[in-house]
């Protein structure tokens, strides 16, 4: 049974005001909470994380992730993404289209002549079902129909959240369709680990697991290359501030504004849970760290960058650009046409199966 009645006692969310129909579709807000008082808020609306409540190392709590306080501002923001999950394809696909056993897919298009994050309505602008089974997990699921945004195979979607005691919000990513098809999926929440609305991630400290990225062209589409990071502004090998190379003359921070990468990780012994670590980020000030472990190839590392009218969130919160970051764990933007990446294609009535890790800590 779901749990509707609960009112988040340190973000001050209500689930009343996350009641709405869409499309005959109820909304509402969901929450899980585990034993150190640390709080994830979902909607179903795109099943976005609304806030997430972390202590610093006073063990003074903040909301740390962008989101709105009404289902209506998810709507009518300009920002489509913000918390939701990407899919059925993460990323962009050049040309709105890709070749798959013998056949021409044409995919809607929604960024110039390119596909982004699904297309137009995507999975970030549906109602997922919802089961929440505890405080700590809740279950999302949705059919995406045949040739939905132009997607081969019916493809039914799970995706499980889990706030652990250990503050890992885990997401667990479950597929099946019943005809090949491509499948990246990926949680899009933007990140300020000094509190949502607090200034520019600039001071952020970023360390990666990634010696090489895949390199992109103007439109921000991959050129087939997997480069190396080092001497590039996109090393972050050793710990280095967000801000250090954001507006370095360099043709890949001109061409996405900033960081809009997606990164190669590195294969590593040092495992967590079966996964592997993608990158940490600091930030000094509170002293809120978070580690990000996946058993994808890359991730998407983004720093909000065009956000030049401020959006108004929670609580009057403004959010401009470089307020946020992104850390998206995924397999490779433009994937079903470059042979040279690792594959996307999900077989007919094969399981798709992943699993992405955000674990939170915080030093004096």
């Amino acid at each position: 049974m779901l749990n509707t009645s609960k009112t988040s006692t340190k973000s001050g969310l209500k689930f009343q005001d996350f009641e709405d129909t869409i499309n005959n579709q109820k909304t509402g807000l969901f929450i899980l909470t585990n034993s150190n008082g640390v709080e994830a808020a979902f909607t179903n609306y795109g099943q976005r994380l609304v806030s997430l409540m972390i202590p610093d190392k006073n063990g003074e709590f903040c909301d740390v992730v962008f989101g709105f306080s009404t289902i209506e501002d998810y709507i009518n923001c300009k920002e489509k993404y913000i918390g939701a999950i990407i899919g059925r394809y993460a990323n962009r696909i050049s040309n709105g289209s890709f070749f798959m056993d013998h056949k021409s897919y044409r995919l809607t298009v929604n960024e110039g002549k390119n596909q982004l994050h699904g297309g137009e309505i995507g999975f970030s602008n549906v109602i997922w079902d919802t089961q929440q089974l505890s405080d700590k997990k809740i279950i999302f699921t949705y059919v995406s129909k045949h040739l939905e945004e132009g997607y081969p195979g019916n493809l039914r979607v799970k995706v499980t959240y889990e706030l652990t005691n250990e503050n890992e919000l885990k997401i667990y990513y479950e597929g099946v369709s019943d005809q090949n098809t491509v499948v990246n999926l990926t949680n899009h929440s933007y990140f300020n680990l000094k509190g949502a609305g607090s200034g520019t991630i600039n001071g952020h400290v970023v360390e990666m697991n990634s010696s090489y990225y895949t390199v992109i062209d103007e439109n921000m589409i991959p050129t087939g290359k997997i480069d190396s990071v080092i001497n590039t502004p996109l090393d972050f090998k050793k710990p280095k501030r967000i801000g250090d190379h954001l507006n370095d003359n360099h043709d890949q921070i001109r061409f996405a504004n900033g960081y809009d990468h997606n990164f190669v990780i590195d294969p590593t012994k040092n495992h967590y849970r079966n996964l592997v670590l993608a990158a940490k980020i600091n930030e000094p000030t509170s002293g809120r760290m978070m580690a990000v472990y996946t058993d994808k190839p890359g991730f998407q590392f983004y720093t909000t960058n065009v956000l030049n009218t401020p959006i108004v969130g929670k609580k009057g919160k403004e959010y401009f650009t470089n307020y946020a970051f992104c850390i998206e764990p995924q397999y490779f933007p433009d994937s079903p046409n470059r042979s040279e990446f690792p594959s996307v294609i999900l077989k007919k009535d094969q399981i798709y199966k992943t699993t992405t890790i955000f674990k939170f800590l915080y030093q004096k």
